[in-house]
């Protein structure tokens, strides 16, 4: 259960689906609910198979480019750090790559929104990515493998649930609200991004930390 509520919590910090929530609502504005609920459901699906990709997969990758898990530790930490600060600082979109202008040329030109910009770099970017590689690399029993994975279904579950309920949170909560809570969870973020680096760290210079 620890495993699973840690893994959980890590995953929905750092993809903070909460902050898509203004981006779904104004990519779907046009949308009639069938067609926003299709929107939702995909997005959340997109985003669990590529938590499965990164999770099975990423380590073959790092084998190919002969990348250390420490290593990786350490890029993951700095790039979930810098995520925490753009969420701190209300500039999570830009770190995204999701200016206004990129927003807006979306809804003019994209048939479907589900897989880019929503899953992809919205909520499954290289934080993210990074956090799914390393747990694959700490955790090899399949009883720990099942709970992660069952840790990324509820994930995605949630993500589906905030996106569904889009337009509902942004009347209730407003623009204010949602900034309050992304910076609150930005505390989170930054305090995950520098664990992952003191890990690391301490496995290459333990005299260091001992």
């Amino acid at each position: 259960m620890e495993l699973f509520l840690i893994s959980l919590g890590a995953m929905f910090s750092i993809m903070n689906p909460l902050s898509t929530v203004p981006v779904f609502v104004s990519l779907t504005a046009d949308h009639e609910l069938k067609e926003k609920n299709r929107v939702a459901v995909w997005t959340s699906i997109n985003v669990l198979i590529i938590l499965l990709l990164s999770f099975f997969v990423g380590q073959y990758i790092l084998q190919f480019f002969g990348i250390s898990i420490n290593a990786l530790k350490i890029a993951g930490g700095l790039i979930i750090t810098s995520s925490g600060f753009a969420l701190l600082t209300g500039k999570f979109k830009e770190h995204k790559g999701m200016t206004s202008s990129k927003v807006d040329k979306d809804i003019r030109s994209r048939s479907d929104i589900a897989l880019t910009p929503l899953a992809i770099p919205m909520l499954a970017g290289p934080g993210t990515i990074s956090l799914l590689i390393t747990l694959n690399q700490e955790h090899k029993a399949m009883f720990d493998v099942l709970i992660l994975m069952g840790a990324m279904f509820v994930a995605c579950t949630f993500i589906f649930l905030l996106l569904k309920s889009a337009q509902y949170i942004v009347n209730l909560l407003g623009a204010s609200g949602i900034n309050a809570l992304s910076r609150i969870i930005g505390f989170i973020v930054i305090a995950i991004g520098i664990e992952y680096i003191i890990s690391a760290v301490s496995n290459l210079f333990p005299a260091w930390v001992g």
